[in-house]
């Protein structure tokens, strides 16, 4: 057999084992691994003195927006990873999925020091001011150096805007959460008074969000961002007072079709551009959820047994349709059947 003629065959074979291997369903790609954990380490100290401080916890909240809505019943929007500093100051955090975060961290002792989000050269009660953290792949990522300053207090009414009466059982938060019909006492709620009172936060300025069943849920200076929050500036070892009048809003409401209905259904508003929580509603054949005018948010029913809905049918918050709320009554339906 000719060379010629031997590497004419041994082409077409090997373009023939191509064109099955392409066609046969059986032989498939193999899919690519996910990228491994990586890692956050830190050392925390205290700010006039540098002592290192034990125990304080941190953590990672992610920057992406489908992530930080990536919440339910009960949970707050701090992400899922996290770490606490052992005796010498040293924090680390493992198994942290690749991706960039912010660091929020909670002294252990919050009479000696107070909460903040870890800026580049100090704490910040901003969020949007902290560091950006990008962690690799298998890497461990130096975050800034945590600085702990000493704590202040706020303290405040929150009233129902229409009638200037006293909320009772009003949710006051730094960080937005989802409630639990069951288990209501995860964060500050205002006395019969409407009174409430926050401790623990470092002498920042802090925006804060302020929801009540009937109203809208609005950030301190009842505006529906955080970034147009007026925030507040906490004294180390003081008290500042915020009074917050919460607006009835505009009804958002629809109808839930399911076969099934969760024992806890939901309806939940995240802000379309931030993922910040907006608003939570409880859900019977339906529901009827209030959000303030303006704001532009998308919406999702964790009403079955099933994965949770996102308006308009859609499987994550990246697929959603935003909504646009205006002074007019808003129907949005969900068919989970």
């Amino acid at each position: 057999m000719s060379r010629n003629l031997l590497r004419q065959l041994t082409t077409t074979t090997a373009i023939a084992l191509l064109v099955v291997t392409a066609a046969d369903p059986a032989v498939a790609r193999t899919p690519d691994p996910a990228p491994a954990p990586g890692g956050v380490r830190a050392v925390v100290r205290d700010a006039a003195t540098g002592a290192p401080v034990p125990r304080a916890c941190a953590a990672l909240v992610p920057t992406d927006a489908a992530a930080l809505a990536a919440v339910t019943l009960g949970q707050d929007q701090l992400g899922r990873y996290g770490g606490c500093a052992d005796e010498q100051g040293n924090l680390v955090a493992d198994n942290v999925a690749p991706g960039e975060y912010r660091l929020l961290v909670r002294p252990y002792d919050t009479t000696r020091h107070g909460w903040q989000w870890v800026g580049r050269h100090g704490g910040t009660g901003e969020r949007e001011r902290a560091s950006v953290v990008r962690v690799r792949a298998g890497t461990v990522t130096s975050a800034p150096a945590i600085r702990l300053d000493p704590p202040g207090t706020i303290v405040g009414v929150v009233t129902n805007a229409a009638t200037g009466a006293p909320l009772p059982r009003a949710l006051v938060m730094v960080v937005p959460y989802v409630p639990d019909p069951k288990y209501d006492d995860h964060g500050p709620t205002t006395d019969e008074n409407g009174r409430y009172t926050i401790t623990g936060l470092g002498p920042y300025e802090w925006p804060v969000q302020f929801a009540a069943g009937g109203f809208a849920t609005v950030w301190s200076g009842g505006v529906g961002t955080r970034a147009q929050a007026r925030g507040v500036r906490v004294r180390a070892h003081q008290t500042v007072t915020l009074n917050q009048a919460l607006p009835a809003g505009t009804p958002v409401s629809g109808a839930v079709r399911v076969d099934e209905l969760l024992t806890y259904a939901q309806v939940l508003a995240f802000d379309a551009a931030t993922g910040d929580l907006a608003g939570v509603v409880d859900v019977g054949s339906g529901y009827a959820l209030r959000l303030l005018p303006g704001q532009r948010v998308k919406l999702r029913c964790d009403c079955s047994y099933a994965q949770p809905v996102w308006h308009r049918d859609a499987a994550g918050f990246d697929a959603a349709t935003p909504l646009r709320v205006r002074r007019t009554p808003v129907v949005v339906d969900f068919d989970l059947d």
